[in-house]
């Protein structure tokens, strides 16, 4: 009986082109370091903007700290005193020494929807809080802005300044995780910096 040479029969040609084309095809691996970039970049890009973006707010947070013991400085040595300086010279001041990374328009100054003061004077060191006034009991509750004052001593006298700064959050993917502040009506996310100082002035 005659065998059939397959390899010399051009009938088994074609098929067994079509199954080379297909192994070939599953083996391909052209394009596949594209198509995992493409599914990897957003959630990759997003991490690092986060990471820049909390670096960042880091460095805010320590803008205001130096803001405010610069301001509180020229309040102990008595060149801003309660006869000389209001609240919105107070907050003008404060604004110059964060222009650096941090806008404060008039209408900011004037009334404040994210730079907030609260300066108080007190009998004693004790009698300063120790925690910031909170919308209510609840863990994410807001900073209640209603309790701040501008209530600074004079010679000789104990005080307390405080700013609020709320940082505006874009990827909100950290903030979760280094502050319960939350916004009292969830229309945006923030980090909310605050840098406190205590002092008593000097005999001026």
């Amino acid at each position: 009986m005659k065998e059939i040479d397959q390899a010399a029969d051009p009938a088994c040609r074609p098929h067994r082109a079509k199954r080379s084309r297909l192994t070939e095809l599953a083996r391909s691996r052209d394009g596949s370091a594209a198509i995992e970039f493409a599914l990897l970049a957003i959630p990759y890009f997003l991490v690092v903007f986060a990471i820049i973006e909390t670096f960042i707010a880091f460095a805010g947070e320590q803008l205001v700290s130096n803001a405010v013991d610069t301001v509180s400085r020229k309040m102990r040595t008595g060149q801003m005193t309660p006869t000389n300086t209001n609240v919105t010279a107070f907050r003008t001041a404060l604004c110059n020494e964060v222009s650096i990374l941090i806008k404060c328009s008039a209408t900011e100054v004037a009334t404040p929807s994210k730079l907030f003061v609260d300066v108080q004077t007190f009998s004693t060191f004790a009698a300063i809080p120790t925690t910031i006034p909170r919308t209510s009991t609840n863990a994410y509750a807001d900073i209640k802005t209603s309790d701040f004052k501008y209530q600074p001593g004079g010679s000789g006298t104990i005080n307390m300044v405080r700013a609020y700064y709320r940082w505006q959050i874009i990827t909100d993917l950290i903030r979760p995780y280094i502050t319960n502040i939350r916004p009292t009506d969830g229309s945006s996310s923030y980090f909310l910096i605050v840098a406190t100082t205590a002092f008593q002035n000097e005999q001026y």
